[in-house]
């Protein structure tokens, strides 16, 4: 039985009260450099460039000019980089898709980091899937397994990106505008100025990278960066600050999806720095983590909190007063995306850019219980299968 919930009626329904509220939300498609040519065969013409395979293995991927058609035994997967809330939301939009277009796909959500995701690629390849979007972990040091991969199905990648593989599309916000975006939030939250802590799970992702410069630049007044030009503080650099700034970035903390580990820098940062203004967190469990250490340590409200995507602890703590904001990526919209697209390059539909840049909100208290009651609605539809 088809879902009675159609794309169309999801972005209606966030567009009235978030698009109309946030000038940041509504981002156009944009194009990306080609990659280098790294395969001399490819450089000579000596054979066709195949980038993609069908869903038999030994075959070389197609680049999306052969033609085939979605049947009943067709499969997709989505591959995550780990097991979160946030990923139940993206599956929600895997879901409609799934019903809309008549495919099958599955939902893989990696439990211990780069390995899981690769065994669960490896075994993917062996089924013999006829596409995968993955959230790369580590794309620098993944890349020649993606390239692996891509020579054997069709590879795209979503919300992380691993720019350098063979992947045909990349999905996702412009994780450095999304950063700029949660920077304009901390200075809401703090327009006197003040000490500034960021959290992030690792930063080996590049999303996670771009996130953190986009604050840094944003709070510090920096001009805009290019996504494919941006140049990275170092990441373990301290007390950044600007000339007639009135913001200090203390530091950034990493704790390699551990959420416990997450919690124990928060309650760190406010022992070592007693004037610390606002905590960030830039993954989806870190403002979490931070509000369970500010609650404990009995500093809600004078410690101000804002962060990156949607958890119900957060979203709660906006409600209550407790933090002020937070960017959601409108993670249905990824689900939804990979799969239109993977069954658009079967179909020998060729894409015609390498970055399809998704739409993100940013959710304060003005809008925050219209958001909730998307955000439940698509959760549960996610935990559906």
């Amino acid at each position: 039985m088809r879902h009675p919930l159609s794309l169309a009626k999801l972005y209606a329904l966030m567009e009235a009260e978030l698009r109309g509220k946030n000038s940041f939300n509504q981002i156009p498609i944009q194009k990306r450099k080609m990659k280098k040519i790294r395969n001399i065969l490819a450089t000579l013409s000596i054979l066709p460039m195949l980038y993609f395979s069908g869903c038999s293995g030994g075959e070389h991927a197609d680049d999306g000019n052969s033609s085939k058609k979605i049947d009943s035994s067709t499969t997709f997967a989505y591959v995550t980089n780990g097991v979160d809330p946030f990923w139940d939301l993206c599956a929600a939009g895997v879901r409609i898709a799934e019903e809309e277009f008549g495919i099958k796909c599955e939902v893989l959500m990696p439990p211990k980091g780069v390995v899981d995701q690769k065994r669960m690629m490896e075994t993917l390849l062996a089924k013999g899937i006829d596409g995968v979007a993955v959230s790369p972990i580590d794309a620098e040091n993944q890349t020649p397994f993606l390239n692996e991969v891509a020579q054997n199905t069709i590879l795209i990648t979503q919300d992380a990106d691993a720019p350098m593989s063979d992947r045909l599309v990349y999905i996702g916000a412009n994780n450095y505008k999304a950063g700029r975006a949660l920077g304009k939030l901390i200075k809401d939250a703090i327009p006197e100025g003040g000490e500034v802590m960021l959290f992030v799970g690792r930063l080996e992702q590049l999303n996670a990278r771009q996130r953190r410069q986009g604050v840094i630049d944003e709070l510090l007044d920096r001009p805009a960066q290019d996504l494919d030009k941006v140049k990275y503080d170092q990441v373990d650099s301290t007390n950044l600050t600007a000339e007639g700034s009135k913001y200090v970035i203390l530091d950034t903390r990493t704790d390699n999806f551990d959420k416990a580990k997450a919690k124990s820098n928060a309650e760190d940062a406010m022992t070592k720095y007693k004037d610390l203004k606002c905590m960030v967190g830039l993954f989806a469990y870190n403002s979490p983590a931070c509000i369970d250490a500010i609650k404990e340590a009995d500093k809600l409200g004078q410690i101000k909190i804002c962060g990156f995507d949607e958890q119900d602890a957060l979203l709660q703590a906006i409600t209550d007063g407790h933090a002020y904001g937070t960017i959601s990526q409108l993670p249905w919209e990824y689900g939804y995306e990979s799969i239109k697209m993977l069954k658009d390059i079967y179909e020998g539909n060729k894409p015609t850019t390498e970055y399809v840049e998704k739409s993100f909100a940013a959710v304060t208290e003005e809008n925050v219980a219209e958001f909730w009651a998307k955000k439940k609605e698509m959760a549960e539809l996610g935990k559906s299968k």
